[in-house]
């Protein structure tokens, strides 16, 4: 594959969301703690995010902790949220720059008190921004999140008399994290693993896939462009015929 220096990017995706894979493998690949990979994949995000707010995507959705990372050992659950909080606190003054909004998918009460503090702050402090929306997957799991939405809507049927045939695709989006964002154009994900992992289930369903064996510690800039033209090379053709395309 071309490098991004010599790849044009013919079409920037409104949404692109990211699986940040790989940041514990590229810490023990070099005989240190996972922590310090973790440390490192911090600045891979300050980096992607300033990337795509200069070439126009609109909406960047980050799973930066899944409601199965609870599992791992609480040193490093701690660690995580010491390194979410710091960055949240130093890119504050970054994100107002830049007008970008900051939104949180996923179950925040679960999430340390400081933390949630911290991410209150930030989201309210952003929330008139408006170039670009940062959407933060924290504590977050896509069955968990589709069940919530359909035992809303299964309230909204009991309690406010909602004719359950009525139901239709646009109201369970609704009732989703993502509710007003466009689902996702691009998917991508870094460290060589080539699965979901529970993200974004119903909202990927039509969405490119963009996997690399690039662990998320060395995901920079000009990875982060080459998967947005490769990107631009496809032809997205929502059930219809390559033909049907060409005609419109």
């Amino acid at each position: 594959m071309p490098s991004s220096q010599s790849s044009e990017i013919l079409q920037v995706p409104r949404h692109v969301a990211i699986i940040m894979d790989g940041n514990g493998r590229w810490a023990e690949n070099q005989h240190r703690p996972r922590l310090f990979g973790h440390k490192a994949g911090v600045d891979s995000v300050r980096i992607v995010v300033r990337a795509a707010r200069e070439i126009g995507v609109r909406h960047l959705t980050l799973y930066a902790f899944s409601t199965e990372n609870w599992r791992r050992p609480s040193f490093e659950v701690k660690g995580l949220m010491g390194l979410l909080k710091n960055y949240l606190r130093a890119e504050l003054s970054s994100m107002l720059e830049n007008d970008i909004r900051l939104s949180c998918f996923g179950q925040q009460h679960r999430l340390p008190q400081d933390v949630q503090d911290v991410l209150a702050e930030v989201m309210e402090e952003t929330a008139r921004c408006e170039t670009m929306y940062l959407n933060l997957a924290l504590s977050y799991g896509s069955r968990s999140e589709i069940m919530q939405g359909v035992r809303e809507l299964a309230r909204r049927c009991v309690e406010e008399g909602f004719d359950w045939r009525d139901l239709d695709e646009e109201q369970m989006s609704n009732v989703l994290y993502t509710a007003g964002q466009p689902d996702p154009d691009l998917l991508i994900r870094t460290g060589g693993e080539q699965r979901l992992s529970n993200f974004l289930l119903w909202q990927l369903s039509y969405s490119e896939l963009y996997f690399t064996e690039i662990k998320w510690p060395d995901f920079r800039k000009e990875q982060f462009l080459e998967a947005i033209a490769t990107y631009g090379t496809r032809q997205r053709r929502f059930g219809r015929t390559g033909a049907q395309l060409r005609q419109e």
